[in-house]
């Protein structure tokens, strides 16, 4: 049952809430990777190609922010309505944060919290606006990368630093607010978003169940438990998340295809190729598009050494999405295990102009150039290979 009241019962509630914020609090970020990059960037970003889950974010609203005064009553078991209107500083914080303008709203948050620091709706609003302080940096990196910055093999040491900050910031905003009030859930599933982002897949777990126990129609927030199962590896739980997502937006490609890669782990091919087909012909009426399917179903056929199958597909995305890197080095494999050499260079050449940074493409390329005699390129790009591998291990070492 979704919480709505505020009465004593809930008051009890509100001190396990805090206890077990704090318990986790207390506790290591798991060390087990999460979700890949790409899908830890589909969950920030909305620019690029097609709509994101995270497009979806304004169906549902936090709370509206209340007053102190407000959050003392509710605590009390007094009657919202009777209480004082929402304070209008806090209010203006919230029309900053729908405007956009991030900074300016959690200075005001912050401002406010300075006089009012027993404000459960304002330690809330400001851990939303951290979270979407993250977002922001994520759509400013992809618009300066373009769409390859999601198939990159790790974000900048700087932008990872930031990331991981600002979540645990956010964090404790909502621990500090779940010491007054019960968090809604809208308010929980952004505590598990957090944990996503600092790769503590069971926190996220635990959190976005619980929010979906109180708000059951809340299609993104299956969308993202189908994720957190599918990177436990729990595939037929994943694909009922997302088949919960698929009754609530029917033809949401992005769940079907994530159906597929669900089917997938459960090495159940013939499902996961019509789960895939499905996504590809659902954006044929759709204004919403995306190459992830046409590369999943190209991956498919290749890792089963049918690379002539994986082709046509590829060349479908790159025909709608000739900027994402990922379709260019599938499509350059494709041809190298079909010996076509001089087009597999091409299309791994333009991968590498797209995603200079990733190591593997450097390395596949090498190969390529080895095979066609090219001794001297193929030296440099596994040269290039090996110094990219040594200093991607090391910002790694230098963040655990």
């Amino acid at each position: 049952m979704r919480a709505t009241g505020r009465d004593n019962g809930q008051r009890s509630r509100v001190s396990v809430f805090w206890n077990v914020f704090r318990a986790r609090e207390k506790g290591t970020v798991g060390t087990r990777s999460f979700f890949s990059l790409l899908a830890v960037v589909m969950l920030l970003s909305s620019a690029g190609y097609g709509q994101t889950p995270a497009d979806n974010s304004s169906r549902i609203k936090p709370r509206a922010p209340q007053s102190s005064a407000q959050s003392s009553a509710a605590n009390k078991g007094t009657s919202v309505a009777t209480s004082l209107p929402s304070d209008a500083t806090l209010a203006q914080a919230k029309s900053l944060l729908q405007r956009g303008m991030l900074t300016r709203a959690e200075i005001v948050a912050r401002q406010f919290l300075e006089e009012h620091a027993d404000s459960a709706d304002a330690h809330f609003l400001l851990g939303y606006i951290l979270f979407e302080e993250i977002h922001g940096k994520y759509l400013g990196e992809e618009k300066k990368e373009g769409a390859s910055f999601r198939y990159n093999d790790a974000v900048g040491h700087s932008l990872a630093r930031l990331r991981d900050a600002k979540a645990k910031e956010s964090l404790a905003e909502f621990t500090a607010g779940a010491k007054y009030h019960v968090p809604n859930a809208f308010d929980l599933k952004i505590v598990a978003l957090d944990y996503v982002l600092l790769k503590d897949y069971i926190s996220a777990d635990k959190w976005l169940t619980l929010s979906l126990k109180w708000e059951p129609t809340d299609a993104q927030g299956w969308y993202y438990l189908g994720r957190t199962k599918y990177s436990e590896s729990q595939f037929p739980e994943a694909i009922e998340a997302f088949e919960e997502c698929l009754k609530l937006e029917p033809r949401n490609l992005l769940a079907e295809y994530n159906v597929g890669l669900s089917y997938e782990g459960l090495g159940q091919r013939d499902q996961a190729i019509q789960a895939y087909q499905n996504a590809i012909a659902w954006q044929t009426q759709s204004h919403v598009k995306s190459p992830e399917p046409f590369i999943y179903l190209a991956r498919l056929y290749l890792d089963e050494n049918q690379p002539e199958k994986a082709v046509p597909y590829l060349l479908q995305a790159i025909g709608v999405f000739p900027e994402v890197s990922k379709a260019h080095e599938e499509l350059g494999r494709a041809y190298s295990a079909l010996h076509r050499l001089s087009e597999a260079q091409k299309e791994l050449e333009k991968a590498v102009h797209l995603s200079p940074e990733r190591a593997p493409l450097r390395c596949m390329l090498g190969q390529v150039y080895r095979k066609e005699g090219m001794i001297a390129k193929a030296q440099a790009e596994f040269d290039r290979c090996a110094a990219l591998q040594k200093t991607q291990s090391s910002v790694r070492a230098t963040m655990e």
